[in-house]
């Protein structure tokens, strides 16, 4: 079993974080975009697909940047008594909230994925004057939600490794 979550722990983390590597640098296409944007309201028309092509490239880039902050640490936890805890404490009460981030991320993979059926049968566009088609969004959210539900498990399966003493 040891050996499985050691495998598994290298492949999920090299896949998100090769991706979050890549998806760093959406930062620019939003910019692009939204530069785009100030240029054609002053001096020609203004553009009607940026302002939804912008929301497009910032959900992606968090949704797909998600995993990779997570591998990172880079999420916010109030320390004011986890930092005195041993190595092994800290991995316990982690292993219990990431089983509730399983779950929440479970809930919200399980909406997401009604919502593109959804979008896809339906052909579900945008109600502004652009009208883009949002099933594009909406399975990048799919994959987003799916892939921190794996980094979630890899979190867990460390936690799981730190409680019995192995090394990662």
């Amino acid at each position: 079993m040891e050996g499985f979550m050691l495998i598994f722990i290298r492949v999920v983390d090299a896949v998100n974080y090769r991706l979050g590597r890549m998806v760093m640098y959406g930062i620019f296409v939003m910019v692009g975009i939204l530069l785009w944007s100030s240029i054609s309201k002053t001096f020609f028309l203004p553009s009607l697909w940026t302002l939804e092509s912008a929301q497009f490239a910032m959900v992606a880039y968090y949704i797909l940047g998600g995993p990779y902050a997570m591998q990172l640490g880079a999420n916010v936890r109030m320390d004011l008594f986890y930092g005195g805890w041993s190595d092994r404490k800290k991995a316990w009460i982690d292993s219990f909230t990431v089983l509730l981030l399983i779950l929440f991320l479970g809930v919200l993979l399980y909406g997401a994925w009604d919502s593109t059926s959804y979008s896809l049968q339906y052909n579900e566009r945008s109600p502004t004057a652009w009208r883009p088609p949002l099933w594009p969004i909406k399975v990048t959210m799919c994959i987003g939600i799916f892939l921190m539900i794996l980094q979630a498990v890899s979190e867990l399966f460390k936690d799981i490794l730190r409680i019995r003493g192995a090394a990662i």
